[in-house]
């Protein structure tokens, strides 16, 4: 699964006050918008598109210097704005998509990751709080009834769809809309509703700062990032065959590699790299090769044990670095392959997957062709 991110900044934010829009002032040392990038990017998505005011030169200027953030000029509507960025975002064709407003800065990795975990089984999923206040309906400063508030909820972002769904639902909607969610109730498919965050507050008024330096303050206080880096080494010499498997791909040889398991060389040096930074042993301690049911086996399993071990254990897989140490088969050509596969196991976006190849000059084993090894390194980060 890839997460892209769509952050709304086109606005004007009058009601804010202070004559610039709101998602431009500082806070706490950054602009508004910039704590609700740094929240993605700190839960691994690094795929960001942000729409802006095209009249208004602050934020072009602002992202001038950075390329990691896609820019796309905005509409005279909320939806125009983001129906312009899910099809600019359409060109990095993810498979799910968090919309979110750039005035909400005190954004948590931990809300992202429950919106990204609700989408595994629904195509849209929003974060809300209950409402708990009693409702009055008021004119001309007068209390005028009351209004029950069972079933209500405060919708927060960012909103979470799978990517062609949202984009089709916006594309074949011609009214306004305060929302996504609204836009995807409107073509027809459910929403799940997921534990918003009462400290992701939106900045409307002009004391919404205070509140939200308070909040991220408070945020900074308790913020002990856990980062762990582990790192794997795995070797299997060739035998007969007519194929090899690295990091899931299956390449044309005239040899093969032997193994208790598939001998995918790289995924099993990756996957010992997860458990080396959890502390959790390797992959002979979870999957013995005396356990007959084992053999043969696709490595991806063991993969994901670690990749699901590192999410139990509260971590979230920041990135992953693999070298294929061989004279053939050559690995340029699958070397994208391998990253998608590897990318899709892992859950990951393919930008945090890396995988290279090199040779050892003809020296040792791997120089005399007897065999492949592989190198891994994978970081892993808690927020606590």
């Amino acid at each position: 699964m890839t997460i892209a991110a769509l952050i709304v900044a086109a606005g004007t934010g009058a009601r804010a006050g202070g004559g610039l829009a709101k998602q431009w002032r500082p806070l706490c040392g950054q602009l508004v918008i910039d704590w609700s990038i740094a929240a993605f990017r700190n839960a691994g998505v690094s795929t960001i598109y942000v729409v802006l005011n095209p009249d208004d030169p602050t934020g072009w200027q602002h992202f001038a210097n950075d390329a990691a953030v896609h820019l796309v000029a905005g509409a005279k509507t909320r939806s125009g704005s983001v129906r312009n960025g899910l099809q600019a975002l359409s060109a990095h064709a993810p498979s799910k998509v968090l919309i979110h407003d750039g005035a909400r800065p005190c954004l948590s990795p931990k809300l992202i990751a429950d919106i990204t975990a609700a989408l595994e089984h629904s195509v849209a999923a929003a974060p809300a709080v209950p409402v708990t206040d009693a409702l009055w309906r008021g004119s001309n400063g007068q209390v005028t009834g009351t209004q029950d508030r069972s079933n209500l909820f405060a919708a927060q972002t960012p909103q979470g769809f799978a990517f062609e769904t949202i984009l089709a639902a916006h594309d074949t909607h011609s009214d306004t809309a305060a929302d996504d969610v609204e836009v995807a109730r409107a073509a027809g498919h459910n929403v799940h509703i997921v534990a918003g965050d009462t400290d992701n507050i939106k900045i409307t008024q002009p004391e919404d700062f205070a509140r939200a330096e308070r909040i991220l303050g408070s945020q900074q206080e308790k913020s002990a990032m856990d980062i762990r880096l582990g790192n794997g080494y795995d070797v299997h010499r060739f035998g007969d065959g007519d194929h090899v498997v690295l990091c899931g791909v299956k390449i044309p040889h005239d040899r093969g590699l032997q193994g208790h398991s598939d001998a995918d060389v790289g995924m099993h040096a990756v996957t010992d790299a997860l458990y080396g930074a959890l502390a959790r042993g390797d992959i002979g301690q979870h999957f013995p090769p005396s356990d007959p049911q084992w053999k043969g086996a696709a490595s991806d399993i063991f993969l994901r044990h670690a990749a699901e071990l590192a999410r139990e254990m509260g971590f979230q897989i920041s990135n992953v670095d693999c070298t294929l140490v061989c004279e053939y088969p050559k690995v340029g050509p699958h070397a994208l392959q391998m990253r998608q596969v590897m990318a899709e196991i892992l859950g990951m976006d393919i930008d945090r997957v890396s995988i290279k190849a090199t040779t050892s000059e003809r020296l040792g084993f791997t120089g005399r062709k007897e065999g492949i090894a592989a190198i891994a390194t994978a970081t892993l980060i808690k927020h606590s």
